[in-house]
């Protein structure tokens, strides 16, 4: 028999009443009625409460012992008393009567409790992390993602895929975050960097003859936190897939996510198949191409209303005129809200710095009411009702400027409005494919053409007649997946032909040198025969995140670092002796 435990702290029950067992834990709770002292005693499988009388010449040591004390528990499982059973408990219908105890580990005062899911501060949290690891609920959800990420693996080996591992050093990159850089020791004054994504190798693989490729890959990326993204690195399933089009991508990440969100949440999956939206769509109904279909409210444009001769609401018609577009989000049956839910959502808006809502509620006979009702003639209110399907009763937010700024405004509004009036049903997972993005896009500072998703996408149409002429016109073969408003991944169908990405590059402003220099490997691969291929990558953090219903990423991620990218455990990044850095050839300039 193992000498720390004969059972585990979370199979215990009626079954096993008059056995001797041996329990080995930390201590979670104690509650002292005087004669006899009560210990929930906790591992990772569960509690089990174990008693100890006033004599017994444990008692006093037991009763002195600090919470997360570590502990060995000899003892006889009895039967609760029925008034005293625990139903939240597997065990709860035992107790251990405690014959001997060992301590294993003493445990020092406490910085935060780990029995209370009670907010603490993030410094305290990273800091402790493996106290705040043993609290119940983010104890669950670690084990949740370790869950998720077998179930994704035995279903992506179901589905015909095989799993590869890419190199962890690699060249840098000129697209996409900043890279973390590696200096080499045996290659004076040269740096690997760490991936981004095995993008140029997953591509490699294809080339190679591999047909289907996954990785639940670790990415490292020198950028900012948020709260659906942790600083510096992150996991994502990686997968690539050679002779397919863009359907056939859809189909594999629709059967794996409808499974996966199924086994593991109880919540619904709002259609079957997941809808698909085109950018320019989803940027006008929601502001945004990372929407929120439990949200029912959709955006309008109303720009040309402004142009009548009967709206005499002549700040909006000036910047029209002026160039700006308007924009509004209409409410459903509203009309019994009171002034101050209007005014309290313009003035929220004003505080995300924007300019503001304008709004007014339809009345009967066409009229309108609210700050800017009196503005509107019945025949532009009848115009209005057409162009946004209103009805009598609705209330309409209008926000007016130029497109980039519209769109930021309502996105965040349709979120709010939605909020306040409780629309938003949280007890579903609404998916969807954001289809058909440009190719390219303008720089708003520089005015120069850009890529506007991932350089090494397919476009869309005639490969021998696209207009390049025209570059903002051309869609591509990128793709993007959603739900609940979190975007969870990107991906693409690759361009396979070398002649057509130097092209392309070249528009984005790269020469024809710099691609080969850039992406050496890659491009040369490709002119040795590749096949067409694509692929995608869901990242695991967000995806653990909504299954977990958790709104911050730290909340699934075993340790994460902070909002400034350091890690308060290991004390990460940290300064190296000088012995190492003169190994490396790197001298520090101190300011």
């Amino acid at each position: 028999m193992n000498k720390y435990r004969s059972h585990n702290c979370g199979e215990l029950n009626k079954n096993n009443v008059r056995e001797n067992v041996i329990l080995s834990g930390w201590i979670n709770k104690k509650r002292d009625h005087g004669n006899l002292l009560f210990i929930d005693l906790r591992d990772h499988y569960g509690i089990t409460q174990c008693v100890v009388d006033k004599n017994s010449k444990h008692f006093n040591d037991l009763e002195s012992a600090p919470l997360e004390s570590v502990v060995r528990i000899n003892g006889e499982v009895i039967e609760r008393s029925e008034d005293t059973v625990n139903k939240n408990l597997p065990t709860g219908e035992i107790e251990i009567k405690i014959n001997s105890y060992d301590l294993l580990g003493d445990c020092k005062e406490l910085p935060m409790p780990v029995f209370s899911d009670q907010t603490y501060s993030e410094e305290v949290r990273l800091k402790y992390r493996f106290l705040d690891l043993r609290r119940k609920k983010i104890h669950s959800n670690i084990i949740l993602r370790s869950k998720v990420i077998s179930y994704i693996r035995q279903k992506m080996i179901e589905l015909g895929f095989l799993e590869y591992q890419t190199p962890i050093l690699t060249s840098s990159s000129p697209e996409g975050a900043r890279d973390f850089l590696v200096p080499s020791r045996l290659n004076k004054g040269k740096f690997y960097a760490l991936p981004q994504a095995p993008q140029q190798f997953k591509q490699l693989i294809m080339i190679s003859g591999f047909d289907k490729y996954f990785q639940i890959a670790p990415c490292f990326r020198d950028e900012d936190a948020r709260a659906d993204r942790s600083p510096g690195e992150f996991y994502q399933l990686d997968l690539e897939m050679s002779f397919v089009e863009q359907e056939d991508v859809f189909k594999v990440i629709e059967d794996l996510f409808k499974s996966l969100f199924d086994k593991f949440s109880d919540k619904k999956i709002k259609d079957n198949k997941f809808p698909k939206i085109k950018y320019e769509e989803s940027m006008l109904k929601y502001g945004t191409d990372k929407p929120d279909l439990r949200n029912p409210l959709i955006i309008n444009d109303v720009t040309n209303l402004f142009t009548r001769e009967d709206v005499k609401f002549e700040i909006f018609k000036k910047f029209v005129k002026e160039g700006s577009i308007v924009r509004c989000i209409v409410t459903k049956q509203t009309f019994e809200q009171p002034r101050s839910f209007f005014d309290n959502i313009d003035k929220w808006s004003k505080e995300q710095g924007y300019s503001g809502l304008a709004y007014l509620t339809i009345e009967k006979n066409y009229k309108a009411k609210g700050a800017i009702g009196k503005f509107f003639s019945q025949d532009s209110i009848k115009e209005l009702m057409k162009t946004t399907h209103a009805n009598e009763g609705d209330s309409i937010f209008f926000s007016c400027g130029k497109v980039k700024q519209i769109e930021a405004s309502l996105s965040l509004a349709r979120q709010k409005i939605a909020g306040d009036l409780n629309l938003i049903d949280k007890d579903i997972f609404a998916f969807c494919w954001i289809v058909d993005y440009p190719m390219f896009e303008k720089d708003e500072i520089t005015n120069k053409i850009k890529f506007s998703h991932n350089p090494f996408s397919m476009p869309q149409g005639d490969i021998r007649n696209l207009n390049y002429k025209e570059p903002l016109s051309i869609k591509a073969y990128q793709y993007d997946i959603v739900c609940n408003g979190i975007e969870l991944s990107s991906g693409a169908i690759r361009n396979h032909i070398p002649e057509l990405m130097y092209k392309l590059f070249e528009i984005a402003g790269y020469s024809k040198e710099h691609v080969e220099n850039k992406f050496s490997g890659m491009i040369n691969a490709l002119k040795y025969g590749a096949p067409p291929h694509g692929g995608i990558a869901p990242g695991i953090d967000r995806i653990v995140m909504l299954l977990a219903n958790e709104k911050n990423i730290r909340e699934v991620t075993m340790f994460p670092m902070n909002q400034n990218a350091e890690d308060l455990l290991m004390m990460a990044p940290s300064e190296v002796d000088e012995s190492q850095l003169k190994e490396l050839n790197i001298y520090i300039k101190k300011k």
